[in-house]
C-alpha cells in the first residue's frame, strides 16, 4: 500500500490531476438533480467512448480506398473472428449516440438548462449534435456500397446548391470533382481523425462547464431565473439541498450507461452489422438508397415537396433552425424554467418530435423523390429520334439504352425523372459540356468516365447532340465559331 501510495504521489506531483479529478468527483449537486432525467449527458460520452474504441480497432483493417473498401467490409463480416460483431457494434452504437444526444437535447431544452448562466454550455451541445451527425453521415459513406455512393452524391447535390460556394464545398467534399478514389480517403479523414477530434474536445470542455457551473437544478414552478441572483441561489440550494457527485449521484449514471452498452451489444448480436450492399456502381441505377434512420426525416420532407421548393429548403431551413438553437439561450435566458409554467415550449418540442416521428416513418416506405420509372428491358428509343441519324448516332443510341439512362432520364415523355429530361439537351449544352457531364458527372449524375469506353462515350455525345427541335439549332460553343475577317484594303 505505501508502494502504490508513493508512486501515486510521484505521477500526481508531475500531472498535477489529482486535484482537477477530486474536484470533478466531489462538486455538489442539488438532492432532486440526482435523478433519472439527468443520465442521458453520460451516457452519450460513454457512447462517444465505445464509437472511438471501436472505430480504431475498424480502422486496423479498413481500407480507405474505392476499389479496396467494400472488400475489407466483407472481410470483417465473414472471415475475421468477430468482426461482423465489431461492425455491428459500432454501427449501432452510432445509432444509439444521435438517439441519446437528441434525447438529451430535449431534456436540456425541456428543463429549461439553456438559461443563465449556461448559454455556452448550451451551443456547445448544438454543435455536438451536429458533429454527432457529421459522425454518422461520414461512417456511412465509408461503407461504399450503391446505399452509399448515390447517397453520397445526393449529399454533394445538396452542398452543391449553396450560392457562390456551392463548387468550392462539392470539391472539398469529394477531393475534386467527382466520386473518386481521393473522395473515400477524404471521407476517411474527416470520419477517423477530424470530427472525432472535436468531438472529444467540445465533449469534454462541456463537461468542464456543467463542473464549473453546475449540474441544472430541478425545475420548481415559481423559481425564476434572474441573472442578478441567480448563482447566489444555486450556490445557497446546494449548500442547504445538496451533495457530491460521487459517489450520491454517479450510481445511476454508471447503471444507465451500462444499460445502455448492453442495449447496443444486443441489437449488435441480433440485427447484426449494416452492410455492405451492392458494390459501388454508377450503371446500376435499379436502386433507391435510403439514409440511415437518423437521416429518414430528410428523405420524406424532400419526397413530398415540390422540385422548385428542394433547394430552399435545403438551404434556409437548416440555417434558420442552428441559428435558432443557438439564439435561444440569448432572448429566453431568464424566466421560468420548469416546463408546467412553458406551455409554448411544450408546443414547440411536441410538434418537433410527433412530425420527426411521422418522417422518420414514411421514410421507411417512401419512394425516393424525384420518382423513377424502371426503363431497362423497355421499348427501345422511339424511331422518330433514329430515323434520319447516322451510323455513330444510332450506334449512340444503343449505349443509352444498354446503360439504362432512361432510368434517369425520360425522352418523349417516358423515362425516370431523377434528373431532367433530355428532349431539348442540345439546346442547352455544348458538345464540350455534354462530354464532360458524361464522363465527370455533376449534380446528382455520377461520373460515367471509367464505366463507358471512349467509342461508346463519342456515339453516347453524338446521339445527344440529335436531342433539339427541327427548327432550333443545337447549342455552340461561340469560341470555337470561325471569326470573319476583314477584307483587305485596297492599295
Amino acid at each position: 500500500m505505501q508502494r502504490l501510495k508513493a508512486l501515486y504521489t510521484w505521477f500526481d506531483s508531475r500531472l498535477q490531476l489529482g486535484q482537477p479529478i477530486k474536484e470533478m468527483a466531489l462538486h455538489p449537486v442539488p438532492n432532486k438533480t440526482a435523478s433519472w432525467w439527468y443520465v442521458f449527458g453520460s451516457a452519450a460520452f460513454v457512447l462517444l467512448m465505445l464509437q472511438i474504441v471501436t472505430g480504431i480497432l475498424l480502422a486496423l483493417v479498413y481500407v480507405p480506398s474505392a476499389g479496396q473498401a467494400w472488400n475489407s467490409l466483407n472481410i470483417l463480416n465473414h472471415q475475421l473472428t468477430l468482426g461482423w460483431f465489431l461492425r455491428a457494434m459500432h454501427g449501432w452504437g452510432s445509432n444509439f449516440m444521435v438517439a441519446v444526444v437528441l434525447i438529451h437535447m430535449a431534456q436540456v431544452f425541456l428543463f429549461g438548462a439553456y438559461k443563465f448562466p449556461r448559454e455556452l454550455t448550451w451551443i456547445l451541445g448544438v454543435f455536438l449534435l451536429l458533429m454527432t451527425l457529421g459522425m454518422a453521415f461520414t461512417g456511412q459513406v465509408l461503407r461504399f456500397d450503391q446505399d452509399a455512393y448515390w447517397g453520397l452524391g445526393i449529399g454533394a447535390s445538396i452542398a452543391s446548391r449553396v450560392p457562390f460556394i456551392g463548387s468550392t464545398a462539392v470539391h472539398m467534399m469529394l477531393g475534386g470533382p467527382i466520386i473518386a478514389g481521393a473522395t473515400l480517403s477524404r471521407f476517411f479523414a474527416f470520419h477517423v481523425f477530424v470530427i472525432p477530434g472535436m468531438l472529444l474536445a467540445f465533449a469534454c470542455l462541456h463537461v468542464w462547464m456543467v463542473v464549473k457551473l453546475g449540474i441544472n437544478e430541478w425545475p420548481m414552478p415559481g423559481r425564476i431565473v434572474r441573472r442578478s441572483t441567480y448563482l447566489t441561489e444555486y450556490h445557497d440550494l446546494t449548500k442547504k439541498d445538496g451533495r457530491p457527485f460521487v459517489p450520491g449521484a454517479v450510481w445511476k449514471d454508471a447503471f444507465f450507461s451500462a444499460a445502455i452498452l448492453a442495449a447496443v451489444a444486443v441489437c449488435a448480436a441480433v440485427f447484426g452489422p449494416y452492410g455492405p450492399g451492392g458494390q459501388p456502381d454508377p450503371t446500376i441505377i435499379q436502386t433507391a438508397p435510403k439514409p440511415d434512420f437518423f437521416f429518414l426525416w430528410l428523405y420524406t420532407v424532400l419526397s413530398y415537396l415540390p422540385p422548385s421548393l428542394e433547394t430552399p429548403f435545403l438551404l434556409i431551413a437548416p440555417v434558420l433552425g442552428i441559428a435558432g438553437l443557438v439564439a435561444l439561450p440569448f432572448y429566453a435566458g431568464e424566466g421560468e424554467k420548469s416546463w408546467h409554467k412553458r406551455p409554448i415550449a411544450i408546443l414547440m418540442l411536441t410538434t418537433i418530435a410527433v412530425t420527426w416521428g411521422v418522417c422518420t416513418h414514411l421514410g421507411t416506405f417512401t419512394p425516393w423523390s424525384p420518382k423513377m420509372s424502371a426503363w431497362s428491358g423497355g421499348p427501345p428509343v422511339p424511331t422518330r429520334y433514329t430515323h434520319d441519324a447516322s451510323p455513330l448516332q444510332r450506334q449512340g443510341a444503343i449505349v443509352f439504352q444498354s446503360k439504362q439512362c432512361r432510368n434517369c432520364h425520360s425522352i418523349a415523355g417516358v423515362g425516370g425523372l431523377r434528373g431532367p429530361a433530355l428532349d431539348l439537351v442540345a439546346t442547352r449544352l455544348t458538345e464540350d459540356q455534354l462530354i464532360r457531364q458524361v464522363l465527370q458527372g455533376g449534380g446528382n449524375m455520377p461520373a460515367y468516365g471509367k464505366n463507358l469506353s471512349p467509342p461508346e462515350t463519342t456515339a453516347l455525345v453524338q446521339f445527344l447532340e440529335t436531342l433539339h427541335p427541327i427548327n432550333q439549332p443545337a447549342a455552340v460553343d461561340a469560341s470555337h465559331q470561325a471569326v470573319m475577317t476583314e477584307p483587305a484594303l485596297n492599295p
